[in-house]
């Protein structure tokens, strides 16, 4: 059986056992959420009003902007952990105390900073996501085989030389873990900020439990489900053969 099959049968039973949990307590209460009637407010909201896809967008948006900066800001302030030693031993124990706050308890601050508005959603994010990205590069500079920089240097490379070209292309492996831990903390830290913030699928889903209406948030929570598991199948994890191939961490048949 292959691993889609086994996918496929896994999430079925899952779909199978719900329903008849949802049969047991659609006897007690009419607020439990079914199968059915998630599947038909996803339908709904996606094609019929809007009001879904409307939500994904603005999330996606967000989302995308928010890790884009993530990585950039924890790339430049990993490398700089890595190669100079008065930026590790200062800056590098405020990353790690940064790291062990969850971004979410920004919210407030970034709330009156930002007057309400979008900024402090982005805010929020992009804290999610630079401390795993900024640790996992630092990590990866720090581990660079010294035999790789004995090598250049003999070959006469320096400085922002041996950075470029042999530093940054050894840690890539670390670098693409931080990025996947980077998105994961951040849309967490999204989905958070958008059920106190405004817009977006967070915001959809609060406004959908405050009208008792159970199967829209057990929908949004898929459509949030199914977006991770879109980014991890169809990009990181692709993405992650390669780089373990190219850097002969894999077979490249496996």
């Amino acid at each position: 059986m292959t691993s889609t099959l086994r996918r496929l049968a896994f999430f079925t039973a899952l779909i199978v056992i719900w329903e008849i949990i949802f049969r047991i307590y659609s006897q007690q209460t009419s607020l439990f959420p079914s199968p059915s009637g998630s599947v038909q407010q996803l339908y709904i909201g996606l094609f019929e009003t809007g009001i879904l896809a409307t939500a994904l967008a603005e999330s996606l948006q967000r989302i995308v902007i928010g890790f884009t900066l993530a990585v950039l800001i924890g790339g430049f302030l990993g490398v700089l952990l890595g190669v100079s030693k008065i930026a590790d031993e200062t800056l590098g124990s405020l990353v790690i105390a940064l790291q062990s706050v969850p971004s979410i308890v920004w919210l407030p601050i970034a709330l009156v900073v930002f007057q309400g508005g979008a900024g402090a959603i982005y805010f929020v994010v992009i804290l999610g996501g630079t401390w795993a990205m900024t640790l996992n590069v630092r990590m990866g500079i720090k581990n660079v085989q010294p035999i790789l920089l004995r090598a250049a240097k003999t070959m006469g490379y320096k400085n922002t030389e041996l950075i470029w070209k042999v530093m940054l292309p050894a840690s890539i492996p670390s670098a693409l873990t931080g990025a996947r831990l980077a998105w994961a903390f951040g849309w967490r830290a999204l989905m958070a900020a958008e059920l106190i913030g405004r817009g977006g699928l967070g915001r959809t889903l609060m406004d959908a439990r405050d009208f008792f209406n159970m199967d829209l948030v057990v929908a949004i929570m898929i459509i949030i489900s199914c977006i991770g598991l879109i980014v991890e199948y169809f990009l990181f994890s692709k993405i992650e053969k390669k780089v373990l191939s190219r850097w002969g961490l894999t077979n490249s048949g496996s």
